[in-house]
């Protein structure tokens, strides 16, 4: 499962803005690998985030030959990326098919299930996956998953740094601060108001956790309310370190990308509410004419390993548009993080007489300060602003190349909304009206 710093830890959160996304903070492709991209070759295609092209190249290749599982697998994961789930399935049972165990085929059928909310359909897939937490935890979520009572909620943010928080109610309990964070999965809480709400772990994992280590509890929640809106019967974890009470923070737990996906999600940083509207078709094509009106240009929203990285297309420095993560909520103070090549290729201003010492998914990391003189996302643009670029570069698991990430920070004169149907993002100027 990933580490990705989704535990409910302020400086493990802070690292998290430095490298959650920098799984996409890959080395520029440049030269001959860019003169690949504009070729054919399906794999060069994809590795430069030119999706849509890489599965028509993919399919080329299946039609000749249809036992190729790299093809399959990849063309697969292209529909996976933009939530095409019969597309997904199609290719990866093709896949699948043609080599029953092999697990990466097995992950992506499986986060294909779990995002449909097919949890019983996954299990089998993320235990050939090798992945025994998930499948304990999802084998235990009884009938209808994320059971949604309520349209439309507002949610007024009770600040907006260090991180921004909300309210909530657990299991018809009082309120509850609330943190959210896209580049953490699922709904967390403190071991403290898992005891109240009288959860049972369903299956426990003990892991490496800064200088100690930290157990990972998975149970499944009753009942969680958002303002007008009720989750019932979800999935949530917990966890205790042996090296610092993970209760000593100013929250009561986390919102992660799982509960987002079932909505139509804005954040609204310059008006400071969290707006989530029941997940339909009717108000994927609002958003769309919304957005329409304003002048404001759909960008194209994919999203990864397990349903927990989002990522668009932007750019820094002049690059030209490449994949970026783009990470909402959490904590940080950047407005941009990159691999430290990437930033000396865009010839960024790094700042080597002040390196940050951090923890990113739950390890040490060294960063130094960087000044990109233009960070760029739609209408949204950064000017000379702080950013992180990181020492030890990263490659996304999944496979393809990406520009780097950006945190909250970046986002504050913004209004965002993800469009999980149609796999947009839109983003404009100031507050949502």
């Amino acid at each position: 499962m990933a580490d990705d710093g989704g535990w409910d830890r302020r400086s493990l959160l802070r690292g998290a803005a430095v490298l959650t996304g920098a799984a996409v903070a890959a080395p520029l492709v440049g030269g001959a690998a860019a003169a690949l991209a504009d070729t054919t070759d399906a794999d060069a295609l994809f590795k430069a985030g030119k999706f849509e092209q890489a599965g028509r190249a993919y399919e080329q290749i299946l039609r000749k030959d249809p036992t190729n599982l790299h093809a399959a697998r990849r063309r697969g994961l292209v529909a996976l990326l933009v939530n095409r789930f019969a597309e997904a399935e199609r290719y990866l049972m093709m896949a699948l098919e043609l080599a029953p165990a092999d697990r990466q085929t097995n992950q992506f059928l499986a986060d294909c299930y779990t995002r449909q909310d097919k949890f019983d359909l996954s299990v089998p897939c993320w235990r050939a996956a090798g992945d025994e937490a998930y499948a304990a935890w999802f084998a235990a979520v009884q009938g209808e998953a994320y059971e949604i009572h309520g349209d439309l909620t507002r949610l007024k943010w009770l600040r907006m740094d260090p991180s921004p928080l909300v309210e909530a109610s657990v299991n018809g309990g009082p309120t509850k601060r609330f943190t959210f964070y896209t580049g953490s999965p699922w709904l967390g809480l403190s071991s403290q108001v898992a005891k109240e709400a009288g959860l049972t772990s369903v299956y426990s994992q003990e892991i490496e956790f800064m200088n100690g280590k930290m157990w990972m509890h998975f149970g499944v929640l009753e009942s969680f309310k958002l303002g007008g809106i009720e989750l019932r019967n979800i999935p949530v974890e917990w966890s205790e370190s042996d090296t610092v009470s993970l209760d000593e923070h100013d929250h009561d737990g986390m919102i992660g990308t799982w509960v987002f996906h079932h909505f139509l999600t804005t954040f609204d940083y310059a008006g400071r509410w969290l707006i989530l509207r029941r997940k339909t078709p009717e108000t994927a094509a609002k958003a769309r004419a919304d957005a329409n009106r304003a002048g404001v240009e759909p960008l194209p929203l994919w999203l990864g390993r397990e349903g927990a990285s989002l990522h668009s297309r932007g750019s820094i420095d002049g690059s030209g548009p490449r994949v970026v993560g783009v990470n909402f909520g959490g904590e940080g103070e950047i407005a941009a993080g990159m691999s430290e090549e990437t930033a000396k290729q865009l010839r960024v201003r790094i700042d080597y007489d002040r390196p940050i010492e951090t923890f990113a998914h739950s390890h040490p990391a060294d960063v130094y300060p960087c000044y990109p003189k233009e960070i760029r996302l739609g209408v949204a643009v950064a000017k000379d602003a702080y950013s992180y670029a990181n020492k030890r570069g990263s490659t996304n698991p999944l496979g393809f190349d990406g520009l780097g990430h950006f945190p909250h920070s970046f986002f504050k004169p913004y209004t965002i909304t993800l469009d999980f149907t149609d796999m947009n993002l839109y983003i404009a100027r100031g507050a949502a009206t």
